[in-house]
């Protein structure tokens, strides 16, 4: 159960508090962002309670040596700070087990950095991880972190560096039992314009409870970060991995629950993509979008709610991603910030109708023109999936819009920037989402023939989306 209330404390205070009255003991090793971690625990007093030893293999090739069997490979990745835990962990069991009695927690806090740079030209990041003991001495828990750094000063990065880390070692040891203060408390005396979390791991005995589905969302509520990213499996990852030289195929809906309509958008997507030549599957992503809006229409968060719709479409071999944007040019501004070849955006005829309305964007000082210039960028095309009312067949071509709009969306129109998706299956015409969902809650029979039965039975099975067979 979660706790009311939540102690804010400085960093120096967290610092004392592990030094002094925390019964943990370990070992720091950080690479390519100073010793920020270390330096706060002795600038604080008392570290020699806490602090077994410190590491900074500084350069590659002793980051090598102590971490990759004398191997080189990437250095600012999750999978040399899982290096980093293990050996870290293994020495302080090997050396020290025999000094310490039960009640002392061993820990291996070890993070891997790149900073900002001398010309500023890169894109400063890094993975932070915790490996501890707790309930379980043989087994122990492990939180990893992956983050942004987002000051334009190298100074200030490495003071956030080891404000971060700090606040990591505290909520590993005072937050357990609290995924949501674990994750508010990361964020203490910082601020999201100087750093931003984007993804975060639990596992181990005492985590076994945490769902890290439910914590990618929580970021995304918290401020955190804009944008989670889940793949095929489920497991959150790291949108700039997983987007890398990759062309993104962009679906956005409620998936409450996903109908045919939705995966007749995927298929004559990909197959309206293909024609254009840059198809290649192992180089293209789907992506069912959910906004953080969506989940809180009701004004709450449902856990059970968004966890079935991620369990549909990943069962459905889907990916998942939950972003914070409402307007799609942000959408474009995301992703064009990492490096990715293609980016095609699917949106229903209703939804174009408001992309072209100019009160949508009365924010920005450019307007409409300047969303547009964000939106429309060189690698980026809206495909429409036509919508037939009253018997009359509507697409982005045949869209009427207001008249001042009308030479620049005909623009659009003539250069391929907005595409009509053809031959749709028109069998699925006239189902909507929110009619669907509507019928499983009023016990309306028929539901089940406007999507794949696998996804049915699963709604009836554990009575998702308000299902009762009361009736």
């Amino acid at each position: 159960m979660e706790r009311v209330e939540r102690i804010i404390y400085s960093i120096k205070e967290k610092a004392v508090k592990i030094n002094i009255e925390d019964n943990v003991y370990g070992s720091i090793a950080e690479i390519g962002g100073g010793q920020e971690v270390a330096r706060t625990f002795f600038q604080a007093g008392g570290a020699s309670e806490t602090v077994a030893k410190s590491i900074s293999a500084y350069d590659k090739t002793f980051s090598d040596y102590y971490y990759n069997n004398n191997e080189a490979g990437r250095y600012v990745s999750q999978d040399r700070l899982v290096k980093m835990l293990d050996k870290e962990y293994q020495d302080l069991q090997n050396v020290l087990s025999d000094r310490f009695d039960d009640k002392t927690s061993f820990f291996a806090f070890a993070d891997t950095v790149e900073t900002l740079n001398y010309k500023k030209t890169n894109n400063p990041h890094g993975w932070m991880g915790v490996r501890f003991q707790g309930s379980d001495r043989e087994n122990p828990n492990e939180v990893k972190i992956h983050f942004r750094l987002l000051e334009k000063d190298t100074n200030l990065q490495q003071y956030t560096l080891g404000t971060v880390g700090v606040n990591l070692i505290f909520a590993c040891f005072h937050h357990i039992d609290s995924p949501n203060f674990f994750l508010q408390s990361l964020m203490d005396n910082l601020d999201s314009y100087r750093i931003e979390i984007d993804m975060v791991s639990m596992k181990g005995p005492d985590l076994d409870y945490v769902d890290n589905r439910l914590l990618g969302v929580q970021m995304v509520k918290n401020g955190m970060t804009n944008v989670v990213m889940f793949d095929k499996d489920g497991n959150i990852t790291r949108p700039a991995d997983m987007v890398y030289k990759k062309n993104v195929i962009a679906i956005r809906g409620s998936f409450r629950p996903i109908t045919y309509v939705g995966f007749d958008m995927i298929k004559t997507a990909i197959r309206t993509f293909k024609k254009e030549g840059s198809y290649d599957k192992k180089d293209t992503l789907v992506f069912c979008e959910i906004t953080m809006r969506n989940l809180m229409s009701s004004g709450e968060f449902d856990d059970r709610d968004f966890l079935a719709r991620v369990d549909i479409l990943n069962g459905m071999n889907q990916n998942v991603m939950v972003s914070n944007y409402r307007y799609y040019y942000k959408l474009t501004e995301y992703f064009n910030q990492f490096t990715i070849k293609k980016l095609r955006m699917v949106v229903g005829v209703p939804t174009l109708k408001n992309l072209v309305q100019k009160k949508y964007y009365e924010d920005l000082k450019g307007g409409i023109m300047e969303a547009f210039g964000i939106l429309f960028a060189e690698n980026v095309k809206l495909y429409i999936y036509p919508l037939i009312d009253n018997k009359r067949l509507q697409t982005g071509k045949l869209l009427n819009v207001d008249e001042d709009m009308f030479y620049l969306y005909q623009h659009l129109i003539n250069n391929d920037k907005i595409v009509d998706l053809e031959n749709v299956n028109r069998r699925w015409q006239g189902i909507f989402a929110r009619e669907v969902l509507l019928m499983i809650q009023n016990n309306e029979e028929g539901w089940e023939e406007k999507m794949p039965k696998l996804i049915s039975k699963q709604i009836k099975k554990y009575k998702l989306f308000g299902y009762s067979d009361s009736n």
